[in-house]
C-alpha cells in the first residue's frame, strides 16, 4: 500500500551551516574574478515611511556599511567551468536576506539576462523571507520573480537553484523553487513558514521545521551537499544541460541480428530472471556522467522510478528507468511497481526534457504498476494518462528500451517513443500472462499458453511494428553477462538517438503520432491474433473473428484503411 508520506519524526537535530557571505558564495562557486556585478544601481524605495525605532533608510545605510554590499542580493555574470552564467546570490547578513523591491527587481533583471543571452541561471538562496519594513511592495516580488523565472522554462534557459541556510518564506515559495535542478546544503533549515511565524501546528507536531535531508527524502530537492561539494556538481550539470550533437551513425559499430530468438514462456521466464541488469545498471554503465533527479515537486519520491541527466556517449539526455531493485513487491521498490508519484515525477523529467531541448531516454522493466486502493486513490489512472498525453506530445527526441519485463500500461507509460529498442530476451505484454489466463480460461496455472498466443516476446513485437529493433544479448542472457549485455546496447541505443534526432520537433511529433496509429492498421495482424488466440476459449476466438469479419466488411464497402484504423480503434 502506497500512501502520502508522514512528516518525519524530529531526529536528531542537524548542525545548521553558518551563514556566509554572498561575497564567500561567489568566490566559492564561480571561476576566480570572473564575477561581473549587474543591476547594482536598482535603488530601495522606502514605500511606507517604516521605522522599527530606526528609519528604513539609516538601517539601510548601516547595513550597507556593515556588509560591503548594497542589497540583499548580488547579481551578476560570471564563469563556471569556463561557461558564462547569470548568477543572483543572496546575502543573510543584509536583513536576513530579505526580498524587497530592490532584491525582486535585480533577480527579475538578472533572469531576463540569462533568457536573452541564453545562459544557466543560478541562484544562491539564503533568506528568512519578504521584508517587513516595504509590506505588500516586498510580497509581490514573489510574483515578480516567479513570473521572470517561468519565462526563463518557456524560453528552454536552464535555471539551477542552491538551497543555502536557512531559506524560507517568499523567496523559498517563489524563484527559489522554480529550479530546474535544485540542490540544497547540508543541515540547511529550509520551509516556507519559519518557526517563529508558523500559525498552524498539527495535531501531534514533532516538528518546528524541516530541514535540506528532509526535503531530499520527500522528493523536494535533487541532491543535499556539503557546500565545499557545490562547485563540483553545479558544473556537471551545467555540462548536462547543454544540448549536444547525435552520434554519427558511420562510426558505430554495423549493426548485428539477434539470433536463437525465444517466444512464448521460455520468454517470460528468461525476462524475469532475478540476475537480469536492471534500469539502474544499464543507466550507470552506459551513461559517462550520470546525476539522478529526485520527486514529483509534491512530497513524494518514488524510488521506483529512477530518472535524471545523463551524457550518453556524445549526448547529453534526459533518462527514465523503472527499477525493480530486489524483486520484492514489498520492498522499497516495490519490484518495479511505480506508483502515482512514480509517474508524476517521470513527467517532470519528459517535460524538463522538453523545456530544454534535450533528448528522453527510458528504460522499460515493470510487471505493472502499483495498483493498490492507496494508489487508486492517489490518482494512477490519471498519472499514466498524463505520461502518455505528455510523452506523445514531446517535439524532442525519444527512444525507449524494453530491457526486462514490459507490463500493460504500466509499461507503455514510458513507452511513447520514436524508436523503441527491445532486448532480445525481453517481453511486453497487454498483461501478464497469469492475469491473461485468469481472464480467458479462469486458470492461472494456463499461463504458459496464453503467453505464446498473446505474442509477448521481442521477435513477436518486431513482426507487429511495436518496436523497431531486436538487440541481442549475450549467450545464455544479460543475466549471464550483464556487463556485456551493456556493452551490446550502447551502439544500437546511440544509433536510435541518432535516427531520432533527424529532423524537426513538429514534424518528430507528427510522426510519432502517425507511427501509433499505424499499429495495428493491416487487418490480417487481428485474423492472426485469432490464429494465436486458438486455444482461448470458443466464446474469445468467436468474438476475435467476428470483429475481423466486421473489419473485412469495412474494407469491401469502402476500401480505405485509414478508416477501418480509425473504426478499429
Amino acid at each position: 500500500m502506497t500512501t502520502e508520506p508522514a512528516v518525519p519524526e524530529s531526529p536528531a537535530r542537524p548542525e545548521p551551516p553558518k551563514a556566509i557571505s554572498a561575497r564567500e558564495w561567489i568566490e566559492l562557486l564561480f571561476d576566480e574574478d570572473t564575477f561581473d556585478e549587474r543591476f547594482a544601481a536598482v535603488r530601495t524605495p522606502d514605500p511606507l515611511k517604516f521605522s522599527d525605532g530606526q528609519p528604513y533608510p539609516e538601517r539601510l545605510a548601516e547595513t550597507r556599511e556593515q556588509t560591503g554590499g548594497r542589497e540583499a542580493v548580488w547579481t551578476g555574470s560570471a564563469r563556471l567551468g569556463g561557461q558564462n552564467v547569470i548568477v543572483a546570490v543572496s546575502d543573510f547578513r543584509f536583513i536576513g536576506g530579505s526580498m524587497g523591491f530592490a532584491v525582486g527587481e535585480r533577480v527579475a533583471e538578472a533572469m531576463a539576462e540569462a533568457r536573452d543571452a541564453e545562459v544557466p541561471f543560478i541562484a544562491v538562496t539564503c533568506s528568512g523571507g519578504a521584508r517587513m519594513q516595504e509590506g505588500i511592495v516586498a510580497l509581490v516580488q514573489m510574483a515578480k520573480t516567479a513570473a521572470a523565472a517561468q519565462r526563463l522554462h518557456e524560453a528552454g534557459v536552464p535555471m539551477i537553484t542552491v538551497l543555502a541556510g536557512p531559506t524560507t518564506g517568499g523567496v523559498y515559495a517563489s524563484y527559489g523553487n522554480q529550479g530546474d535542478v535544485i540542490v540544497a546544503e547540508s543541515g540547511a533549515l529550509i520551509g516556507f513558514a519559519g518557526p517563529r511565524v508558523r500559525a498552524i501546528h498539527d495535531e501531534d507536531e514533532a516538528r518546528e521545521t524541516l530541514y535540506a535531508e528532509d526535503l531530499h527524502d520527500a522528493g523536494q530537492v535533487d541532491a543535499v551537499m556539503p557546500r565545499e561539494a557545490m562547485r563540483d556538481y553545479l558544473l556537471r550539470v551545467v555540462r548536462l544541460l547543454r544540448p549536444m550533437p547525435a552520434a554519427d551513425p558511420d562510426r558505430l559499430p554495423p549493426f548485428v541480428l539477434a539470433r536463437n530468438l525465444e517466444r512464448g514462456w521460455t520468454a517470460v521466464e528468461r525476462a524475469r530472471d532475478a540476475a537480469r541488469p536492471r534500469a539502474l545498471r544499464f543507466i550507470e554503465g552506459l551513461a559517462s556522467d550520470y546525476v539522478p533527479l529526485r520527486g514529483d515537486r509534491s512530497g513524494t519520491d518514488d524510488v521506483a522510478l529512477v530518472g535524471g541527466l545523463a551524457r550518453i556517449g556524445e549526448t547529453n539526455v534526459v533518462v527514465i528507468g523503472q527499477e525493480r531493485g530486489d524483486l520484492d513487491v514489498k520492498g522499497a521498490r516495490r519490484d518495479g511497481r511505480v506508483a502515482p508519484a512514480g509517474y508524476r515525477k517521470a513527467r517532470r523529467l519528459m517535460l524538463l526534457a522538453q523545456r530544454l531541448g534535450l533528448p528522453l531516454v527510458t528504460f522499460v522493466d515493470t510487471p505493472g504498476a502499483h495498483d493498490g486502493i492507496a494508489d487508486e486513490w492517489s490518482g494512477l489512472a490519471s498519472s499514466i494518462s498524463d505520461c502518455l498525453a505528455t510523452m506523445s506530445s514531446l517535439t524532442v527526441p525519444t527512444v525507449s528500451v524494453v530491457i526486462g519485463e514490459g507490463g500493460s500500461g504500466g509499461a507503455l507509460a514510458l513507452t511513447v517513443a520514436d524508436r523503441i529498442l527491445m532486448l532480445q530476451n525481453a517481453m511486453y505484454a497487454i498483461t501478464s500472462p497469469e492475469g491473461a489466463a485468469a481472464i480467458l480460461f479462469r486458470d492461472r496455472d494456463r499461463a504458459a499458453e496464453v503467453a505464446e498466443a498473446l505474442g509477448v516476446a521481442a521477435v513477436d513485437l518486431h513482426s507487429l511494428g511495436v518496436v523497431d529493433t531486436v538487440v541481442p544479448e549475450p549467450q545464455g542472457g544479460a543475466q549471464a553477462d550483464p556487463q556485456a549485455a551493456v556493452r551490446m546496447l550502447e551502439p544500437e541505443l546511440r544509433r536510435a538517438l541518432a535516427e531520432a534526432m533527424r529532423g524537426r520537433g513538429p514534424a518528430r511529433r507528427a510522426r510519432r503520432e502517425e507511427r501509433i496509429r499505424r499499429i495495428g492498421r493491416e487487418p490480417g495482424t487481428l485474423r492472426q491474433a485469432a490464429v494465436l488466440l486458438a486455444g482461448a476459449t470458443d466464446t474469445a476466438v468467436h468474438a476475435i473473428n467476428a470483429g475481423v469479419a466486421a473489419i473485412g466488411s469495412r474494407i469491401r464497402r469502402r476500401g480505405r484503411g485509414e478508416t477501418v484504423a480509425e473504426s478499429a480503434g
